[in-house]
């Protein structure tokens, strides 16, 4: 595979914001208060039609498993569903839970030995969406401006940050996405997550839906 780097001059967008769609968002944002990211996400009501996998996951990145478990147990005892629980597997240590909103969080560390206490600090968050194309999708993002930090050919696609928020916004398969948190590929309805841009309106091949942020 071939590790690529592409930049456009284009329409310049960049991932500003993330909005959670939640039945309830009072209740969504006492989960994510003692879950510990709610600083870094935005909520809002909404009722539309979702079922199953919603195409995309919220990955936390630590710097131990100490905190990855910190982390879990904080979801799980806010009400959190685990779909996968905290182990070690061949990238490091890395658990998958299901907020009672219907949100999925990764929360994972390269690092296979505690070295440290839980911090609870967040390296980094990272919007990670399935797509059917990922060369296609990867593409129409390079025309809206954003830059490509790494590309595995048609398997990953990850953009590079910009100044306007902290999210980076990454692109895999959906069926792999899927197997890799542990969920059945099928899903029909809304995503339920808007993502908020420093450019114009308008939605990605998959439906994934960008609003100017405010």
């Amino acid at each position: 595979m071939v590790m690529a780097t592409t930049a456009s001059t284009a329409a310049r967008t960049s991932l500003a914001s993330v909005t959670l769609e939640v039945a309830d968002p009072e209740a969504a944002l006492r989960f994510y208060t003692a879950f510990g990211v709610d600083a870094h996400v935005r909520l809002r009501a909404s009722e539309a039609h979702s079922t199953g996998f919603r195409g995309f996951t919220l990955a936390l990145t630590v710097s131990g498993p100490a905190t990855v478990d910190g982390f879990v147990n904080a979801a799980v005892g806010a009400g959190a569903t685990v779909l996968k629980p905290a182990a070690k597997s061949l990238w490091g240590y890395s658990g998958v839970v299901q907020a009672p909103d219907g949100t999925i969080w990764k929360i994972a560390t390269s690092a296979k030995k505690d070295t440290g206490p839980d911090t609870r600090e967040i390296d980094d968050l990272v919007l990670l969406i399935g797509v059917e194309d990922v060369k296609a999708t990867r593409q129409f993002y390079v025309d809206r401006g954003l830059t490509v930090a790494k590309s595995f050919g048609g398997k990953y696609a990850e953009f590079a940050p910009g100044e306007a928020g902290p999210v980076k916004l990454a692109l895999y398969k959906r069926r792999a996405l899927a197997k890799d948190l542990g969920v059945p590929v099928d899903g029909t309805g809304s995503h339920r997550i808007v993502l908020g841009g420093t450019a114009d309106t308008f939605t990605d091949p998959d439906g994934f839906a960008w609003e100017t942020a405010a």
